[in-house]
């Protein structure tokens, strides 16, 4: 191995080893049946350090680089994806802050520090019918006379509902001459803060990802990050946010797949076809199948890698990011679905059974068709790469 894979495999070792992962693959069916949030996957990670893994070294953690982190999250996704998804969105948050102290932006340094200290972030920026996510908001913003906002508003698909003590949003202050768009983080504790109730959904149930009702919660004066023109605004920040989600989004779809397509082989194996008269393992027809689906996939961790590493490395792609951190998370849903689908092929009936995992990873995976941006969303953004002056 080289010495990138020797680390990474020490990582895996280190992070999430083998009778961890068994343990959170066994639960993961527990906590889909009873939709539930994953108490004592946390419990563990937490025990781990895994919460901390992007904390650089001068603030005592392990400053772990995006792309060790996409490893570790394809490995977690592989044994309970839903655990993975909102993990993520903890994770994702401390990414963004190492983002921007690799790129000398140290102005979120509490993050760390909050971190270390146990606190839990969370992903409160989309909400209903706002189809410019970060560019846009439905949220009031009203500024306060100690620099501080107030926001009202409702934000959807917040993962770690039950357990997150700070999260991330952002709201529209349209007081001025000039709408300013404010991002800053909320903690748990202040008023006006509620959690809907409402969450009985096709897949990754233990994400928990219910709606946060805001209705007039202060937002520290410390605690703004950002006043930025809505519309796209260049700014570190929105660059990092949407890095690190996109990437890390992906990295969990790649370990739904790759899950998948190693039940779909077992599946296989286990099957004997009568006219035949061998295993289903030996027969063209599915063979071929799980080639295919084999194929598709092989590109997507490959695209992972490359992204991440080119992230960590302050690549200056410029407006060629986006380009390639949506496609990074786009194939890789679509690989999820793909893969899920071939291998319920592959495992026949059995995998029909809602007890069976295939049934469970397929209905994970169709949860990548919701994270931002959609693929119609995204199509203008490829097309006028092309095809605009």
């Amino acid at each position: 191995m080289t010495d990138r894979e020797t680390r990474h495999a020490e990582l895996a070792q280190r992070y999430l080893p083998d009778e961890l992962l068994e343990r959170f693959r066994e639960r993961a069916a527990v906590y889909d049946r009873e939709n539930r949030f994953f108490d004592e996957d946390l419990t563990e990670l937490r025990a781990q350090g895994y919460l901390q893994l992007f904390v650089p070294e001068e603030f005592g953690g392990p400053g772990l680089s995006l792309n060790q982190v996409s490893h570790l999250q394809q490995r977690l996704a592989g044994a309970a994806p839903a655990t993975a998804l909102a993990i993520n969105m903890h994770l994702m948050c401390n990414g963004v802050v190492k983002a921007m102290f690799d790129r000398g932006d140290r102005s979120l340094g509490y993050v760390f520090e909050e971190t270390l200290a146990g606190e839990i972030f969370a992903f409160g920026i989309s909400e209903p019918s706002n189809d410019w996510v970060l560019q846009g908001s439905n949220t009031v913003a009203v500024p306060q006379e100690d620099g501080g906002y107030r926001l009202t508003g409702v934000k959807i698909f917040t993962s770690l509902s039950p357990v997150w003590t700070r999260l991330i949003v952002h709201g529209l202050d349209s007081t001025g001459d000039e709408p300013q768009l404010v991002y800053g983080f909320v903690d748990r504790d202040e008023p006006g803060i509620s959690v809907s109730d409402d969450w009985d959904v096709l897949g990754m149930r233990a994400s928990q990802s219910r709606a946060t009702i805001l209705k007039d919660v202060r937002v520290r004066p410390d605690r703004v990050a950002r006043r930025l023109a809505p519309g796209r605004t260049p700014d570190l920040l929105t660059f990092a946010i949407t890095s690190c989600f996109q990437l890390l989004i992906g990295s969990v779809y790649a370990g739904v797949a790759r899950r998948a397509l190693d039940l779909g082989a077992a599946g296989l194996k286990r099957r004997r076809s009568a006219k035949a008269g061998a295993s289903y393992a030996e027969v063209p027809e599915s063979r071929a199948r799980l080639a295919d689906a084999l194929m598709d996939f092989m590109a997507v961790p490959a695209q992972l890698e490359t992204y991440t590493r080119e992230f960590d490395e302050l690549a200056d792609h410029g407006a060629g990011w986006p380009l390639r951190l949506v496609s990074a998370r786009i194939n890789a849903s679509r690989a999820a679905r793909r893969s899920a689908e071939v291998a319920l092929m592959c495992a026949s009936g059995a995998g029909f059974n809602n007890s069976n995992e295939l049934s469970r990873l397929f209905r994970d995976a169709t949860a990548g068709l919701f994270h931002p941006p959609s693929e119609d969303a995204a199509r203008p953004m490829y097309a006028a790469a092309l095809l605009d002056d």
